[in-house]
């Protein structure tokens, strides 16, 4: 399921490629644009820890990480995490979108070509594990049509430090095709 799940995605100018070493460079200097954000993420991609979570990202079997490009400009990332194939279930994770492009759409037009694929080829269950402190990604999860399931209470020690209180969401397959996708 794999090879299946894991595969470039494009509408329009909106391409989602597979994240490689050919992209470290881009990709730095897009996380660079923001580094007030990293803190309510698990891990960081600042200056400091790019290069080790890059690494660790392209590197773990368990991640299927994307670049996010809008025509030839990287702009960010996201990944498929944790695929669990006897379950048919994905999370969609580290995702990062560059500050000028943010509440342009892109986000939702990220998620939804991943949401139409993963359901697709056979996912019925896509999870969305987030910081209870990032606001702007739980509204923009709820907005796609989201169901909040409840926290995990000090689910991890994210990279500062910090005990995250992780926020689940998901979204059914049955409830993508019942035309919550739609919403707007």
């Amino acid at each position: 399921m794999r090879d299946r799940l894991y595969v470039d995605l494009a509408d329009g100018t909106l391409r989602l490629v597979r994240l490689v070493e050919a992209h470290r460079d881009e990709l730095r200097a897009a996380c660079a644009l923001d580094a007030d954000i990293w803190p309510i993420y698990a891990t960081s991609f600042d200056r400091d820890h790019f290069d080790a979570s890059f690494s660790a990202l392209i590197g773990n079997d368990m991640r299927m990480p994307y670049a996010i490009f809008d025509g030839d400009r990287l702009i960010g990332m996201t990944a498929w995490l944790r695929p669990d194939w006897s379950a048919q279930t994905a999370e969609v994770g580290n995702s990062y979108i560059v500050p000028d492009v943010r509440g342009s759409g892109i986000n939702r037009r990220t998620k939804r070509l991943m949401l139409d694929h993963g359901f697709s080829v056979g996912l019925r269950r896509v999870e969305f594990r987030i910081d209870e402190r990032n606001k702007r990604s739980q509204a923009a999860v709820a907005k796609l049509g989201g169901t909040k399931e409840g926290t995990l209470r000090a689910e991890r020690i994210i990279w500062t430090g910090h005990r995250r209180d992780t926020a689940l969401w998901s979204i059914l397959a049955d409830e993508w095709t019942g035309g919550l996708r739609d919403r707007s």
